[in-house]
């Protein structure tokens, strides 16, 4: 690995500053769990890397009636033992947990995840399922950005020089609702997925009708799918296998993945749909307090 300069800046301003004044010739490391290893196999040659889990915004936990702040920092082991997570925004746990194995949840996090931007990432399709929001802070102020729009292509997004993920702003959850991921990959653990689904529903005071839904999709394209037109064929419609069918054919249509040693273009569309079905069950019956 190439020499490099190494600072810990304890706020966000001293991280904004420093990151401005390099110009692109700096990193940001959250858990450093993707970038150190980029900066081995040469793709990034950093002249500074900036730690950034010493700044208290990016190491944030918070839940209230609001909803959750959840900084950019924060590991996924601390998200996986959080018990309102589990229970409130559970498709984040589902992904959380199958990030890479004990060792690196230590030191991996949601944000870092996301500004990677690869399109088969874990938590993406978790945060668009559940209506995330990125906190970026960067020279000319803070402003708001839709997960869904954060990624631009694989391994970009939305950041500009001297720009960082503060944190991720989630609703507070809805009455009778619930969320899910799952992934296919060849092995149990520490692999790529060869399609992720997310999604979360809520449901009628009865739990018979879905009032609401969203369908997040990864690895089956450049970058995370919001399967918006998908998830609104639940909307008004009986909680029934026919209906689920309905937006899991509606997501293979929204599918464009390419051929590659993981899998091919067919067999990634026909999982798609898949575990559309099955996400959308699990979530389903989370909202109705039985899983």
């Amino acid at each position: 690995m190439h020499e490099f300069e190494y600072v810990a800046p304890r706020s966000l301003a001293d991280a904004v500053a420093v990151l401005s004044r390099l110009n692109g010739q700096a990193k940001p490391l959250a858990g450093g769990t993707d970038l150190i290893d980029q900066m081995r196999m040469g793709r990034y040659q950093p002249g500074t890397v900036v730690d950034l889990k010493k700044i208290p915004e990016l190491v944030r936990l918070e839940l209230s009636s609001a909803g959750l702040r959840l900084g950019a920092a924060v590991p996924c082991r601390v998200i996986n033992e959080h018990p309102a997570i589990a229970s409130d925004y559970s498709a984040l746990k589902d992904s959380t947990h199958i990030i890479g194995g004990i060792q690196i949840q230590n030191r991996a996090s949601v944000g870092g995840n996301l500004c990677n931007s690869g399109p088969a990432a874990d938590s993406s399709p978790s945060l668009i399922a559940l209506g995330a929001v990125c906190v970026v802070t960067g020279p000319k102020g803070t402003r708001d950005v839709p997960v869904e729009q954060f990624c631009t292509g694989p391994g970009k997004n939305v950041l500009q020089p001297g720009e960082l993920l503060v944190e991720l702003k989630f609703p507070s959850p809805a009455a009778n609702s619930g969320s899910a991921y799952e992934r296919f990959i060849p092995r149990y653990e520490m692999d790529i997925a060869v399609v992720g689904v997310g999604a979360s529903v809520t449901l009628d005071a009865a739990g018979e009708t879905i009032i609401s839904a969203r369908i997040g999709l990864g690895a089956v394209g450049p970058t995370p799918i919001d399967a918006t037109s998908a998830a609104a064929l639940l909307v008004g419609k009986s909680a029934t296998r026919e209906t689920l069918e309905l937006a899991a054919e509606a997501a293979r249509g929204l599918a464009t993945p390419i051929d590659d040693m993981r899998g091919t273009v067919e067999f990634r569309k026909h999982a798609t749909g898949v575990l559309v079905r099955r996400v959308l069950e699990t979530a389903i019956q989370r909202a109705k307090g039985l899983a």
